[in-house]
C-alpha cells in the first residue's frame, strides 16, 4: 500500500512555532469523545458523582495525560527531555502512553480525593471512556509516519514503505538536524502535495548546528518516486517494506479494547461487576495487545531492546499487567448507592 503522505499539520500558524497538529488534534477528539461517556456512566449511577460533576474528571485527566505522558516519555525514551527548556517545548511532540497512564491515575487520585468517592470505580468509568482517545491518537501516529514496524516483504499486502524511515529521508537528502517542519514540508514536496517554490520561503536557513542549507541542491532531491523505486543489485528496494503498526495498534488497543470493554458494560449492567474489574479488563487488555504488536513495530532506534528480547513496550505493558493483579487484590470499599438529583452520593454497608 502507498503511505498517504498527509501534512501532520492541520493549519499553520504564521510567525509562530505552534501549529494545529493532527496529533494535538486527535487528543481534543478523545476528551471530547470522553466526557459524554462519563456523563452518561454518572447518570446511570456508574460513576459515582453527579452528571454535572462527570466533566471536571476530564479536566484533571487533561493534565494528567499532558504531564504524565512528557513526563514519561522523557523517562523512558528521550532523557535530553529532561531538560526543563526541552521539556516545554511540547510542540516537537513526545508523550508516552504508559507516562500518560500513571498521569491520569494521579488525576484520578486527586479527584476522588475532592469528591469523597472510591477511587476503583471511577477508573473503572476512564478505562470505557479512554479507548475512542486511544484510536484516535494512533491514527494521528500513521498520519506523522512515526512508531512504524518493522521490515516485512513486499508480498504483505498492507505494507508500507514509509518516507520517515531513516533510508528513505537519506535517499531524499533529509537530514536529521532540520526541523521537524522542515523535514514534514520537505516530505510533502516528494510526495507531489506541495512545489517547493510554496514552501521555499517557510524552510529554515541554517540547521541545528548553525550550518546553512543548501535548498537549491536539495531541491531536485525530494522525489518520491524515484526514492520508492530505487533497490539495490539484487533488485530489493531500498527503502524496506514496514507493518503499518500505528493502524495495527489503533485497531487493537483503541476498536477492539473499546468494543470489549463496553460489551462487558452491557452484559454487566444490571449487575455491574465489583468495582475495579472493569479497569482490570483494560489494563490486561492492553499489555496484551500491546506486547503482541511489539513483535512488530520497530523499537526506537536509540533505545532497542532493553532487555534480551523484551522491548520498552513490553516492559512497561508487563508492568500494567502487575498493576491489575494489585487492583485485584485491593480492598473492596463501601458499596457506593448512586446519587439522586440534587443529592451528594452516599456510602453504605
Amino acid at each position: 500500500m502507498e503511505f498517504p503522505a498527509w501534512d501532520p499539520v492541520l493549519f499553520d500558524i504564521p510567525g509562530l512555532p505552534i501549529d494545529i497538529r493532527w496529533y494535538g488534534l486527535m487528543y481534543v477528539v478523545g476528551f471530547l469523545c470522553a466526557q459524554p461517556i462519563l456523563v452518561r456512566l454518572a447518570r446511570t449511577g456508574f460513576l459515582p458523582v453527579r452528571p454535572e460533576v462527570a466533566p471536571d474528571l476530564i479536566f484533571y485527566c487533561v493534565f494528567g495525560v499532558m504531564l504524565g505522558g512528557r513526563l514519561g516519555y522523557a523517562l523512558f525514551y528521550q532523557h535530553d527531555l529532561l531538560h526543563p527548556l526541552e521539556f516545554l517545548k511540547v510542540w516537537n511532540g513526545g508523550l508516552a502512553f504508559h507516562g500518560g497512564l500513571g498521569g491520569v491515575a494521579v488525576a484520578i487520585w486527586l479527584f476522588c480525593r475532592k469528591h469523597k468517592v472510591g477511587w476503583l470505580r471511577v477508573g473503572d468509568a476512564c478505562a470505557l471512556a479512554v479507548t475512542p482517545g486511544i484510536l484516535a491518537v494512533r491514527i494521528a501516529n500513521f498520519i506523522n509516519g512515526e512508531l512504524y514496524g518493522r521490515v516485512t516483504g513486499a508480498g504483505v499486502g498492507w505494507a508500507m514503505q514509509f518516507p520517515t524511515d531513516p533510508r528513505a529521508l537519506q535517499l531524499l537528502g533529509i537530514a536529521d538536524q532540520w526541523t521537524m517542519r522542515d523535514r514534514e514540508l520537505c516530505i510533502q514536496v516528494a510526495f507531489g502535495k506541495r512545489a517547493f517554490a510554496d514552501v521555499r520561503d517557510r524552510l529554515s536557513t541554517v540547521d541545528a548546528y548553525g550550518r546553512s542549507i543548501d535548498w537549491a541542491a536539495i531541491a531536485p532531491r525530494l522525489d518520491w518516486a524515484r526514492v520508492r523505486a530505487a533497490t539495490d543489485v539484487d533488485g530489493q528496494p531500498l527503502v524496506p517494506y514496514r507493518h503499518p503498526s500505528q493502524l495495527y495498534e489503533a485497531l487493537g488497543e483503541g476498536l477492539l479494547l473499546g468494543l470489549v470493554l463496553f460489551g462487558l458494560y452491557a452484559w454487566t449492567r444490571r449487575r455491574p461487576w465489583r468495582p475495579g474489574r472493569y479497569g482490570v479488563v483494560f489494563l490486561l487488555g492492553y499489555a496484551a495487545v500491546r506486547s503482541s504488536l511489539e513483535l512488530v513495530r520497530e523499537p526506537d532506534a536509540w533505545l532497542g531492546e532493553v532487555l534480551p528480547g523484551l522491548t520498552m513496550g513490553q516492559i512497561l505493558s508487563g508492568g500494567l499487567a502487575l498493576g491489575a493483579l494489585a487492583m485485584l487484590c485491593w480492598p473492596q470499599p463501601r458499596q457506593v448507592v448512586p446519587a439522586g438529583p440534587g443529592d451528594t452520593p452516599t456510602a453504605a454497608e
